[in-house]
This record gives structure tokens, sequence and C-alpha cells, in this order.
């Protein structure tokens, strides 16, 4: 029997009630404060313009969308919208939102904020906008009464109903009042917020953080003793971060510390450790359009020339698993059985004797406070000289690193990262990765392949399981015989949280920066 696409997402979105989840008429004694030390900046608050894991608070706190991805493995829920219908082509989306959500300043929220906020995305053209400028067109969207809104796709998407949650909704009259010269305000809610989300802005500074106090009015309701105010503050040295959790200055940090500091933090009783299997791929990712870059058998040597086993043992001590292609081991679109390079250098000269332009210095750009990035720079930086290629390696923050990659010219040849979960389809990983639709918004690599474009396209339309699943199979076998990226492991997430902390709900798609949920312990 053929699976759907609308079958196999039943396995993903339940018919969930917020009564079901024990919200309705809840009550709770809230207090207190959370602060988040994280290592990237919150430069940028808006919704529609940032689009990064480093940055997820904003968007999982100060903002909701229609759905809402919770749990591990990942679920969507309903949030802002109670339901959902598809029509039977597959391109109309209807929406009812429920009717007790409101923005921060007290307006109620209403389809036409849902017409707004994505029209806004599209116009914008920047953050989750590569996920839908090919099947939404400007002026489709409709808001037939205040509690209904029709998505009207230019044609089927099998990843439209995954992105729903992504469509985070702003204010419209608050953000319109704020427009400068036709730029959807943007200026405006860089600094400042628009949202409907679980706490509302009190103070931005790109150089600090963030505040935020509690809403009380949340449509969802609040239970057990949640905080009243949060603080995302920007903490970019790692022993930093760490000697916070363990004198209690910190409630919680980014999950993806170096797992030394992971066992250093285990010691105090101050600190727990949540620890779980995420969806967050180490990629050596390699700028395919670059001279020398774009050259197979360059890739194929550099491929064989990283020490996997010795970065996972000696660095990463054991804490994460071999990860031989671009999507996550624990979900669906990798061959069976699919090998990865293997660290070799005789092969790697072997791949290097076949190259006949002359080498060059490759630039290798790591990102600061990310120690694994920058040990992966300086451990691939030493092999690769063994077998004569000259590497430069800059550390640069991630904001700067992210600007670089929206071109192919002034992204770096290399670049340790990871590419994480925003919605749970291979499409987020191996597609987005390797797809020239993506070039210059969601790529890291600007790798060009008619063969893979045209399986690329396919899935995004088709209504087969398995013909998405055999598609997006090939795909990756494609990308691993053209050594298109360096895939090294797939990351597990060690929390760590103030022991008087409860209720941590990790999603690998909000990486422990959903806030709502936690409470202090009675």
């Amino acid at each position: 029997m053929t699976t759907t696409r609308r079958d196999a997402l039943k396995t993903v979105l339940g018919s969930v009630a917020l009564s079901s989840l024990g919200w309705d008429g809840a009550s709770a004694q809230a207090g207190g404060k959370f602060v988040y030390a994280n290592n990237s900046p919150y430069d940028n608050l808006d919704p529609h313009t940032i689009f990064d894991t480093a940055r997820a608070a904003t968007r999982f706190n100060l903002y909701d969308g229609l759905y809402r991805w919770v749990d591990n493995p990942p679920k969507m829920i309903p949030w802002l919208a109670e339901s959902h219908t598809v029509s039977a082509d597959g391109k109309v989306y209807t929406f009812k939102l429920r009717q007790n959500a409101k923005f921060h300043d007290g307006k109620p929220l209403t389809s036409a904020d849902v017409v707004y906020s994505i029209e806004r995305i599209i116009a914008l053209k920047k953050g989750p906008a590569s996920l839908y400028l090919d099947v939404i067109k400007p002026g489709t969207t409709q808001a037939p009464d205040p509690h209904t809104v029709v998505f009207n796709l230019a044609n089927p998407s099998a990843i439209f109903l995954t992105t729903v949650p992504d469509i985070l909704i702003v204010n419209s009259a608050l953000v319109k009042a704020n427009e400068k010269d036709g730029d959807w305000g943007e200026a405006w809610l860089a600094r400042n917020e628009a949202g409907s989300g679980s706490y509302a802005l009190r103070r931005h500074d790109p150089a600090v953080g963030f505040t935020a106090r509690r809403f009380a009015e949340h449509f969802a309701g609040w239970t057990g003793q949640p905080f009243d105010d949060l603080e995302f503050r920007t903490v970019l040295e790692t022993n930093t971060r760490v000697l916070g959790l363990i004198r209690g200055d910190f409630q919680g940090a980014d999950g993806y510390l170096p797992y030394d500091q992971i066992q250093r933090l285990r010691q105090s009783p101050n600190v727990q450790i949540i620890e779980q299997e995420s969806m967050r791929v180490f990629i050596l990712a390699l700028n395919n359009s670059k001279p020398l870059m774009n050259n197979v058998h360059f890739r194929r040597a550099l491929a064989y020339a990283f020490d996997y086993d010795g970065f996972i043992k000696n660095i990463m001590k054991d804490s994460v698993s071999r990860n031989p292609g671009p999507n996550p081991n624990n979900i669906w679109g990798t061959p069976a059985g699919l090998k990865g390079y293997s660290y070799d250098l005789d092969k790697a000269r072997e791949e290097l004797k076949k190259v006949t332009e002359p080498l060059r210095p490759i630039t290798i750009n790591a990102l600061a406070g990310f120690s694994e990035s920058e040990q992966a720079a300086t451990l691939f930086q030493n092999t690769l000289r063994q077998i004569g290629v000259e590497v430069v390696v800059e550390v640069s923050p991630w904001s700067v690193v992210s600007s670089r990659m929206r071109k192919a010219e002034t992204q770096a040849d290399i670049i340790p990262l990871w590419k994480s979960t925003y919605y749970v389809d291979p499409n987020n990983w191996v597609g987005e990765l390797y797809g020239t639709r993506y070039h210059g918004t969601r790529t890291f690599s600007y790798y060009s392949n008619p063969e893979f474009d045209k399986r690329l396209d396919r899935a995004l339309v088709s209504g087969s399981q398995e013909e998405r699943r055999t598609l997006y199979e090939e795909m990756t076998q494609m990308v691993n015989d053209d050594a298109a990226g360096i895939f090294v492991y797939n990351t597990r997430w060690y929390g760590p949280y103030s022991s008087k902390v409860e209720g941590i709900r990790f999603s690998p798609v909000s990486n422990g920066q959903d806030i709502r949920w936690a409470s202090q312990k009675r």
C-alpha cells in the first residue's frame, strides 16, 4: 500500500487540544528569574529576518506560530491554530485560529495578522523566506473571517505543513505604525518586538542580550511555578558560562558545550545535565563554487584528510555518534549502509594527484565561541599540511560567518559548523544544503548538480512517502559520491540547567531555548 505524505504527517501532528495538555483553566504560582547564557549574540530580534538556532530564543519565547514543534522526537502541536484542512489537490491549506489569543499590547490576534506576517516574510526575502517563495505568491493568502486563514499554494508542497511553525505572527498594526520608507518595519523590529509569545520584551542591547517578562494573559495559560523574568545573555567565553552555572548565576546554557566541560558540570550539585539525542549534524561545509573547491578530486582529497575517529574520540570524548552523510542518523532519507569517507592520507594524496590546477591556500572560517568548530579547523589545518595543502584559519562570530554565507564569493572555502533542525524532513538537511534553489539562502555549499536538482524538485511536490524516501536516498548518495561536504557526527544534546529548574522540554527544533515550559522546583 502506498503511504501518502498526509498519512505520514499523522505520526507527527495529531489532534492535540490545549485542554488535553492540562492548560485550560490551569493556575500557576510564578516568580523568579531565569538567566540563559548563550554563545552567540542576540543582535537582531526580527523573527522574519533571523532564522538560526543560535538565536532561537527570540522566536520561541517572544512569538507564536500557527503550530509549534515540541519534544524529542519532535512533534507538531496546534498552537495559534486549533486545526487545519487540506484540499484534495494539496494546494489549499485552511487554518482555524483560536479566539483567545492576543498580542502583548492587548490587541486580539486575527487572521489579518497571519496574512500580514506571511506577506512580510515573502517581501523581505530573508530568514525563513526561502521555505515559502516557491509556493506562496504575494497576495494569495486570504482571511475570509477573523479566525480563518487560507494559504493558496502555487503548487503542492510536501514540506509546507512541516514548515508552518516557522510562520511567526507579528502584530500587523504595531509593525505598520513603525514602518519607514516601505521597509516593513525591519529597522524597528530588529530592536523591538510585536509578538504574542509567552514572554514580552522589556529590554534589548545587541551587545548584551535581552530581557523579557512573563505574559500572564498568554492563551495557553500557565502551570506550576513558571519564571516571571527571562534574561538571554551573550556570554562567548566557555569557561565563563560554565563557572556561572556552577555558581548559580545562570539557570541554563547552550547544550553543546565541550564534553570535558559537561563532565565538569556534572560534579556540581547546583547543575543538572539533561541528555538527549539531537538532530544536529556537524559538517565541514565546502564552498563547491570556488576555484579548486569545484574540483571533485580535490574535495575527495579533503574528505579523506579529516581524522573523523580522532576528532570524535580525542576531542569529543566519544560523546557523539559518527554520521557519514548530511542527514542525521535518526531520520529517514539516507541509503542503508551509506559508507562515508574515512581518514586515509594515502587516498587523499592519490586524489590530489588527479588535480591538474595549481594548489592555493585554503581558508577555514571557524565559529568564535564554539570550541569544536575552532578545534576542527586546527586539526584539519594540521592534517592538510601533511598532504601539501596550506590552510589559513580565521575565527569569526556566527553573525559574521552567516552574513558571508549569503554569497558564494564571500563565503570561506571551508566552515566547520552544524546543520540544525528547523523542520523535521530530510529536505531540512540534504535538500537545503545542496539544492541549487537554496543558493544564497539556506545552502552552506553552493553545490550544483542538475540530476540532484531534478530529484529535489520532484521530492518537494510528491505525495508519496515511498517515492520521497527513494529520491532523498539517491540525493544523499550523489552528495557523498561528489564529496560535496565533509560529514562528521550527529550531536548529543547535554543541556546544563540549574538543579532548581524542572519542566524543560527539549526539542531539536528549539535547542533548549524554549523556556515557556520551565518551572521552579517546589
